[in-house]
């Protein structure tokens, strides 16, 4: 496999896996499809909350960003989720397996419904109703928007000129908004020819079926919804 990966990612989830990329001899292009905007000065409505839901890393960094008790539990969604949680102080944090149903299993197993609503951190473009699923299991969840993400508006030029120039040899996708804006500026762009020579990867099934519009080289999927099961998918098409 050669050329370029591209990673589509928001720039502050985008670091650590650059740097995976990178450790494998793969040079790395950024281009962020969504721009991420916390919203602060928040007064959190923590009265009678057990703990925080968190189906993103910006979540995580929306609930530090407003002052979120660092010692009150917090369920995350997935590996990268949690690490950003850790990192960021939270000191009871445990995690599901990388999507929205499995995190809803994990707090149904693990929280009593009496003890308090959880507080989930959302933005504003929901995947999955978490909220809903909960419920019907008795758990009161408080849904509190705390962050924006704004699809991009074009490609940058540094992409058209690599998509002109059948630099790229890989392109990774994590969420089905990020596949379906960049299949909506391809064909802005004009270049959906490009993707002939390109190999993508999705996180899961649901981030394949935003790409299906454009003629890949290849489609690949992740066994699991994790950027370890992503980057597993890649070494093994590499022979790695």
């Amino acid at each position: 496999m050669s050329g370029r990966a591209l990673i589509t990612r928001p720039r502050e989830d985008a670091q650590g896996l650059a740097r995976a990329l990178e450790a494998r001899g793969l040079e790395v292009q950024l281009e962020p499809l969504l721009d991420i905007v916390l919203r602060q000065g928040i007064a959190l409505p923590l009265d009678g909350v057990q703990g925080f839901l968190a189906t993103s890393a910006n979540g995580v960094r929306a609930l530090a960003a407003n002052g979120a008790p660092r010692d009150l539990p917090l369920w995350a969604v997935g590996a990268a989720t949690a690490d950003c949680a850790k990192a960021l102080g939270f000191s009871i944090v445990d995690r599901a397996g990388g999507d929205v149903s499995a995190l809803a299993d994990l707090v149904m197993d693990r929280v009593d419904p009496g003890a308090g609503a959880l507080l989930h951190a959302a933005g504003s473009a929901l995947a999955g109703d978490l909220s809903g699923m909960l419920g019907a299991q008795g758990i009161t969840v408080r849904r509190l928007t705390l962050y924006d993400a704004r699809p991009v508006e074009a490609f940058s030029p540094a992409l058209i000129a690599a998509l002109d120039a059948d630099a790229m040899g890989l392109a990774l996708f994590f969420s089905p908004r990020t596949a379906a804006t960049f299949a909506r500026l391809m064909d802005v762009a004009g270049r959906g020819d490009a993707c002939r020579a390109i190999s993508a990867y999705a996180l899961s099934r649901a981030v394949a079926e935003r790409l299906a519009v454009l003629p890949w080289r290849q489609v690949r999927i992740a066994r699991e919804p994790d950027q370890a099961a992503l980057l597993a998918v890649i070494d093994a098409d590499r022979g790695q």
